[in-house]
């Protein structure tokens, strides 16, 4: 059994496709059938089950990726760690984001760490908030940004900001001159007979958005789904409904098809943090990035 052969079998479970898989691994499809058939007959199970439409993990499969994916995690915390103790500078760090903050926070974040340390291979996975919890349990991520709460028990975070959530109407909505005119926020109770549009589920934003309208005695009328932000609020802006959007994406929003954002009474927010799995050792690249990431915010002023 060999090393690269646990990390085809991963691969494959996590695309649950052969094209998919070869693509990311850099191979040719047919060299990753062989792989996996040589590594099938040497320990005498069926890994995956084959269809001309599907790859689904058997029983024995589920528990040799799980194990594959524990030896492949601990081989690179093994590097990490032998890379801090002989102070190289050189390394590769894995950071998840969920897409519509990463959009907003990472150009300014990257930029300055990558200056400081340019021999520092950064790569960047943006997966919804369920997935990506996962992903970073799994070790497959080093550290990812979230927003709370967390689902996954085994995670541990640091603190990076508080983001209001502001609600956001088309141009000419009655609520919206309403409230324009009469300079308060609006009650989230106000809003209980509008067409909502929200990310699609699996999104952690999409969660908050739900419970604050249930936290107002309602459940929101969601009538488009999308999973990104920025066709929320193209959709918004063309009279289809009206949206939760953060802060920070509200504030960068420069167009003629721009939506109005106005202020909510109590201004809710949601926490972004940075997580890592409970017990993981976190490599100096990721302290860095994460003291890069702190850093930025703060000298942004949050960016407000």
């Amino acid at each position: 059994m060999e090393l690269r052969q646990l990390q085809y079998a991963v691969q494959i479970a996590l695309e649950r496709n052969f094209s998919r898989a070869a693509e990311k691994l850099h191979i040719a499809q047919p060299s990753l059938s062989q792989q996996l058939s040589k590594l099938e007959r040497e320990i005498g199970v069926l890994l995956f089950q084959r269809s001309t439409n599907s790859v689904e993990l058997t029983h024995a499969g589920s528990i040799f990726v799980d194990k594959a994916q524990a030896i492949l995690d601990s081989l690179e915390q093994l590097k990490q760690e032998m890379e801090d103790i002989s102070q190289m500078k050189k390394g590769k760090l894995v950071v998840g984001s969920m897409p519509i903050t990463g959009s907003t926070i990472m150009p300014y974040v990257l930029p300055v760490f990558q200056s400081a340390y340019p021999d520092i291979e950064v790569v960047l996975v943006e997966e919804t908030s369920a997935n990506l919890e996962k992903l970073t349990t799994s070790g497959q991520t080093d550290i990812s940004l979230l927003s709370l709460p967390l689902q996954e028990d085994s995670l541990v975070y640091s603190h990076l900001l508080e983001e209001e959530i502001v609600i956001a109407f088309p141009p000419s909505h009655p609520l919206a001159k309403r409230h324009m005119e009469n300079g308060e926020p609006v009650t989230i109770s106000e809003l209980e007979n509008e067409a909502f549009i929200a990310l699609k589920k699996g999104q952690g934003f999409r969660k908050i958005n739900v419970a604050l309208c249930q936290e107002a005695g309602f459940t929101p009328n969601i009538v488009f789904e999308s999973s990104n932000m920025e066709t929320v609020q193209s959709l918004v802006a063309a009279g289809m409904g009206i949206a939760f959007v953060p802060y920070l994406i509200a504030k960068r929003t420069r167009s003629e098809l721009s939506p109005i954002h106005l202020p909510l009474r109590n201004h809710p927010s949601r926490t972004l943090v940075i997580a890592h799995r409970r017990g993981r050792y976190l490599s100096k690249a990721a302290d860095a990035f994460i003291e890069t990431i702190q850093a930025v915010m703060k000298e942004q002023g949050s960016f407000e």
